[in-house]
C-alpha cells in the first residue's frame, strides 16, 4: 500500500532528500503535523533487540552494529529500516546501498539518544494517549480504526510494534517541547519585522499565501477494481460538474463526502499554505475564490476541492478562520491516572449532552487552568495556536458540538465548539501570526542544533557495519 509510509522513516527520507543531515530532521514532530502532509499511517520503529550482546552463536544476519550508552542496535534494526524505506520512497533506491545503511544507522543512534534523554527526564506517555495517537492515524488516512489495524497487519507489522513506534514518536514530542519549544522567545520587534519582509515580496510565493478549501471526498477503498475506481472517479466528477453549475457546495459535502468534515460543509479552514497537502495547494493554485478545481486523486480517493478564500500573509486584508472555543482542563495527576480523567470528562460530556448540566459551569467548577473562571472560554483562536492534538480535535467540530476527552501533553481536555467566523486580522493579530510562523522557524533551527548536542553527548560504541 503506496499510502502507508513509516512515521519514523520520514526521518530518513529527509535524510535522503538531502544526502546527508540525518540528524537534522525534526523527529519530535506530532502526529497531526506529520498528516498536515496528507494521509499517511506508518509502520514502527525498530526496536531494541531482546537478544543477549554475547550469545554462544549468532546468524550471520543478527549481530551489533553499534551501542548507544550502552543499548545494542542490531543488524536487523538497520536492515528492517532501510528495507521499509526503499519500499515507501523510490527516492531511495537512487541512493548507493552503502550511503543508505549509514543514513539509517545514523538515524537510529540519533533517535535512540533522544529516547533515552526522554527517559531520564521522566518523560511518560500513557495507553490512552496511545489510543488517542492511534485513532488520529486512522482518522487522518480517511479509514476506521479496524481498517486501519488490518492494513498494518497485512504489512506484516505486529499491532504492538505499531503502537510501540506511536509511543515513540509522543516521546519524543514531549521531550522537544521541553527542551526546545519552551525556551525560543520571539519579540515584538522581531514580529514586525518579519510582517514588514513578507509585505516587501516583490514575487508572490503560493507558500506564503493563506487558503481557505472545502472538499468533497469519493473514497477508493483498498484494493480497489478498476471498475469501482473508475465509478469513485465518475462520482467525483459528475460532483464537480453540479459544484461548477451552482450547486450549493455544503450541501453537495454532507450528502455526498466521505470526510469526517462534512459536518463543517467539508471547510478545513484558513490557514496557510505549507499546512495543506501539497496536491491540493498545487490543484487550486490557478483557481480563483469560489472556483471549483478537481477531482484530483490522492490516495485515499478523489477531491472536488473548492477555494473559499485566498489571502497573501501580512497583507492588509489577511483572514483566517477563527474559531471560538471553550474547554475543561484536567492537569496531569499523580493521584488520577489519565484514563480517570478521560471517565470523568466523559460523564461530563454526557451530562451536557442530557440537559442536566453546563459545559461552562462544570468548566467553572473542575477546570484546572486559568480559563475556569470564564466558563472554560478561550476567546476566538486562529490556525496554530493551539498544540496540535487540542487543534486537531477542535477543527472536527461545528459549532454547538463537543468533543470526546482529548489527551494532550498538559493533561486530558473537553472541548467544545461555540462559533466560527473568517476574519480579517487586526494589527496585533497580524503580529501573533507572524510571532507564530517566525517562532516556528526558529524551533527549527533551534532543534537542528539541540539534536547533534545530544548526539555529541551519547556515548557511541560501533561494532561490525551492517549487511544486507
Amino acid at each position: 500500500m503506496k499510502y502507508i509510509r513509516s512515521i519514523i522513516t520520514l526521518g530518513c527520507l529527509a535524510a535522503v532528500a538531502a544526502t546527508s543531515g540525518a540528524q537534522g530532521f525534526r523527529s519530535g514532530t506530532g502526529i497531526t503535523d506529520i498528516m498536515r502532509a496528507g494521509p499517511r499511517l506508518g509502520p514502527p520503529a525498530a526496536r531494541p533487540s531482546t537478544a543477549p550482546a554475547a550469545a554462544p552463536v549468532q546468524r550471520s544476519a543478527e549481530f551489533i552494529v553499534a551501542l548507544v550508552n550502552s543499548e545494542p542496535i542490531t543488524n536487523t534494526d538497520v536492515q528492517t529500516r532501510v528495507s521499509r524505506l526503499i519500499k515507501e520512497n523510490p527516492d531511495a533506491e537512487r541512493v548507493p546501498r552503502g550511503e543508505l545503511t549509514r543514513l539509517v544507522l545514523e538515524r537510529l543512534i540519533t533517535e535512540r539518544a533522544q529516547l533515552q534523554l526522554a527517559k531520564e527526564n521522566g518523560i511518560k506517555v500513557d495507553d490512552v494517549a496511545i489510543d488517542q495517537a492511534e485513532q488520529t492515524v486512522a482518522r487522518q488516512n480517511e479509514i476506521s480504526l479496524v481498517e486501519l489495524r488490518r492494513r498494518v497487519a497485512a504489512e506484516g507489522i505486529a499491532q504492538q510494534d505499531f503502537r510501540n513506534d506511536l509511543r515513540d514518536q509522543l516521546l519524543l514530542t514531549r521531550l522537544r517541547d521541553r527542551e526546545v519549544e519552551s525556551k525560543v522567545k520571539i519579540s515584538d520587534a522581531e514580529a514586525d519585522e518579519y510582517l514588514r519582509d513578507q509585505r516587501n515580496q516583490s514575487v508572490k510565493n503560493a507558500a506564503l499565501e493563506n487558503l481557505n478549501l472545502a472538499q468533497v471526498l469519493v473514497a477508493v477503498p483498498e484494493n480497489a477494481t478498476d471498475a469501482q475506481v473508475a465509478a469513485a472517479q465518475k462520482k467525483a466528477q459528475d460532483l464537480a460538474q453540479r459544484a461548477r453549475a451552482g450547486e450549493d457546495f455544503a450541501k453537495l459535502v454532507r450528502e455526498n463526502s466521505d470526510s469526517p468534515d462534512r459536518a463543517n460543509g467539508g471547510a478545513i479552514g484558513m490557514r496557510s499554505a505549507d499546512r495543506y497537502p501539497s496536491l491540493f495547494v498545487e490543484a487550486t493554485q490557478s483557481t480563483g475564490v469560489n472556483g471549483i478545481a478537481g477531482p484530483v486523486r490522492s490516495s485515499a480517493g478523489f477531491h472536488v476541492l473548492k477555494v473559499i478564500a485566498k489571502a497573501q500573509i501580512g497583507s492588509g486584508d489577511a483572514t483566517v478562520t477563527q474559531t471560538q472555543v471553550r474547554h475543561i482542563l484536567l492537569l496531569n495527576d499523580p493521584k488520577r491516572t489519565t484514563a480517570q480523567a478521560v471517565a470523568q470528562l466523559a460523564e461530563f460530556k454526557r451530562r451536557v449532552q442530557a440537559g442536566t448540566a453546563d459545559f461552562a459551569g462544570l468548566a467553572r467548577d473542575n477546570s484546572q487552568d486559568g480559563s475556569a473562571k470564564d466558563g472554560g472560554d478561550l476567546g476566538w483562536s486562529r490556525p496554530g495556536q493551539f498544540v496540535p492534538e487540542f487543534e486537531e480535535a477542535m477543527d472536527r467540530l461545528a459549532p454547538g458540538q463537543i468533543s470526546d476527552p482529548v489527551v494532550s501533553r498538559f493533561g486530558v481536555h473537553l472541548i467544545q465548539v461555540v462559533g466560527r467566523r473568517d476574519s480579517k486580522l487586526s494589527q496585533s493579530e497580524q503580529r501573533e501570526a507572524a510571532r507564530t510562523a517566525l517562532r516556528e522557524q526558529r524551533v527549527e533551527e533551534a532543534f537542528t542544533t539541540w539534536v547533534q548536542e545530544v548526539r555529541a553527548r551519547a556515548y557511541v560504541e560501533y561494532r561490525d557495519p551492517p549487511q544486507s
